[in-house]
């Protein structure tokens, strides 16, 4: 019998005044099943969260291979502690078309294009050069 099931059944005695004890007795059977479930339900999750761990970590083994360690293929140009010191930065730069100043921050820098906020012309750019228009 399910624990719908049961429950259905202990509302039908309550409902028909059957004895006291014997519908605690039920309602304890009840509770003892889902006490099992639940029991059940946290060990597959706890798989299925050990599963993820793993998953996680043949991503990131992945990405290290693919991406090398600091996520950067070409090692000269990137040197960790230049990443740190640029993702605080701010960056400015004059539209050539409308001559607005735009700054931008190192996510946007890296990205080497941005579009004018003033006139919407498509800017490119390297973070260590000037910006040129498109």
């Amino acid at each position: 019998m399910t624990i719908g099931e049961k429950v259905s059944y202990i509302k039908g005695l309550f409902e028909g005044q059957e004895k006291d004890d014997k519908i605690i007795a039920l309602i304890l059977d009840v509770l003892a099943d889902i006490a099992e479930n639940l029991e059940e339900v946290d060990e597959e999750l706890d798989d299925v969260a050990s599963v993820m761990t793993d998953l996680e970590e043949s991503v990131c083994d992945i990405e290290d291979e693919v991406y090398g360690e600091d996520g950067y293929e070409d090692d000269e140009y990137y040197d960790e502690d230049d990443i740190e010191e640029d993702i605080g930065e701010m960056y400015e730069t004059e539209c050539p078309n409308c001559h607005n100043r735009i700054s931008f921050d190192y996510e946007q820098a890296i990205k080497g294009e941005l579009d004018c906020p003033n006139c919407g012309k498509k800017l490119v750019f390297d973070i260590n050069d000037e910006v040129e228009e498109v």
